[in-house]
């Protein structure tokens, strides 16, 4: 095998083996994306309230990520630098995965336990903390896994490296979103909600675990290491010093970070929203947040169709990634990252603005099934992009720091887009009330074509 930097190239098989702990990783990020909307609002949640409790999400990658990113750099154990934050980030977020669709169950035993009468809030009050729990994790193990990258792989297969994760993310999301309705429409039986995230917290853990096993860092000898980690903590003992280097690297690094915070505008804009879509707009389901049982109870059936409907959407929008993941790696490596990803962005734009338009089935699946491709270019381009500027040792900070610009735009669409939809209320017949779901499609478009543009200026290395 050719050998560069004294990295050996990656085959096919290994790198397919790579992004296997990717796989569990958002199998159980998937789960958390389609069936936390059903869950929170059977909790009484409204779309403002469920807003708030996304913001877990941004609040602990823009936290965990940076902070566990830097510390995995600097990580001296028999297990390795990134592995004990891979394996341990899983653990816990099984045991969160498990109470999250329990929470009002816990509340029960914790009353009949204490005798203590909790306000009717304690279940969502619960569930919002097995989210903040459950994201943590998922940012424990997702930066240490990106720095994996730069660390085992050479420089020139960064590019496919980060296709192949985008791979995984496409085929651990198809087969999350797709068990329920696979079961549902071929055995007739319909999948639990705490079913499928029981199956989510078993992916997770034995993904990271196989990834553990398989994947052998390439370390500096321990004297070397505690060297690099005394010098590191006196050029970099605050994070304001570590912002500074990290945007010290290259003027590129600037421009990739405003196209990601973009970026992740107009992709949150869909993920977080697009269940409810689903079930409130496509399905016609009026909002149950504060509904009496027997109206929930008629809706009950209309409520699985619309979330089924959700799953199978997000097994095609994820599909499609799937298959368009390894050629838009091969197609950047031979017109540049930065064309393929601008292309990706606008065909995401325009399944959009199809989608906010029309709540037809047909054309909803269709155009989730497009905007896949832009999926896959945000998956794996702009860390491609990123990665041309990292130096070597710091590799987990950088991508922490970077991650900032994933978790931070979040914050503006679980709060403004939430608020909005909030204020957007409209009266279905009979009285009851709905809000117009789609409109977080109208401004995801509008970032995602901001993101383009930024994408434009970026001057990449040849």
């Amino acid at each position: 095998m050719e050998e560069n930097n004294n990295l050996k190239r990656f085959t096919t098989a290994q790198f397919l083996n790579f992004c296997l702990g990717f796989f569990g990783l958002q199998f159980a990020w998937q789960m958390r994306i389609i069936l936390s909307g059903p869950v929170t609002e059977g909790l009484g949640a409204s779309p403002f309230l469920y807003g708030l409790i996304w913001l877990a999400g941004p609040f602990t990658g823009m936290v965990v990520q940076p902070l566990v990113g830097a510390l995995s750099d600097k990580t001296i154990s028999p297990f390795g630098r990134r592995r004990p934050y891979l394996l341990g980030g899983a653990l816990l977020a099984a045991v969160a995965l498990w109470i999250f669709p329990n929470s009002e169950g816990v509340a029960n035993i914790l009353h009949n336990l204490t005798g203590i009468n909790f306000p009717a809030w304690t279940a969502l009050f619960i569930a919002a903390i097995m989210i903040w729990i459950i994201d943590a994790c998922v940012n424990v193990a997702q930066g240490p896994y990106r720095a994996l990258v730069p660390d085992v792989v050479p420089p020139e297969q960064h590019s496919l490296a980060n296709s192949y994760i985008s791979l995984a993310i496409g085929l651990g999301s198809v087969v999350a979103a797709g068990t329920a309705p696979f079961l549902k429409y071929f055995c007739n039986y319909q999948m639990s909600i705490d079913a499928q995230f029981i199956m989510a917290a078993l992916a997770f853990t034995l993904g990271m675990l196989w990834t553990c096993i398989t994947i052998q860092e390439h370390q500096q000898p321990k004297k070397e290491i505690i060297k690099d980690v005394a010098s590191a903590e006196l050029r970099e003992d605050t994070f304001y010093d570590a912002l500074k280097n990290f945007f010290a690297l290259s003027p590129e690094v600037s421009k990739i970070c405003v196209m990601q915070f973009f970026t992740w505008i107009g992709t949150m804009c869909m993920m977080i929203f697009f269940t409810q879509y689903s079930v409130h707009t496509v399905f016609g389901v009026p909002d149950l947040s504060a509904a009496a049982e027997d109206m929930t109870a008629a809706f009950e059936d209309a409520t699985f169709a619309g979330t089924n409907f959700s799953s199978i959407c997000f097994a095609i929008f994820n599909l499609v990634c799937f298959l368009v993941a390894i050629p838009i790696g091969i197609l950047s490596a031979k017109f540049g990252n930065k064309k393929v990803h601008i292309i990706s962005l606008i065909t995401m734009i325009l399944a959009y603005l199809g989608m906010a338009m029309s709540s037809d089935k047909l054309i909803v699946a269709t155009m989730m099934g497009v905007a896949g491709i832009g999926w896959a270019s945000i998956c794996a381009l702009p860390f491609a992009m990123l990665s041309q500027y990292i130096k070597k040792g710091t590799e987990g900070s950088v991508m922490g720091i970077f991650n900032i610009f994933i978790a931070g735009p979040q914050v503006f669409v679980c709060t403004i887009v939430a608020w909005v939809i909030s204020k957007c209320v409209f009266l279905m017949p009979g009285g009851c009330i709905n809000y117009h779901w789609e409109y977080s499609f109208y401004i995801g478009a509008a970032c995602l074509a901001v993101a383009a543009l930024v994408a434009n200026s970026v001057k990449e290395k040849v």
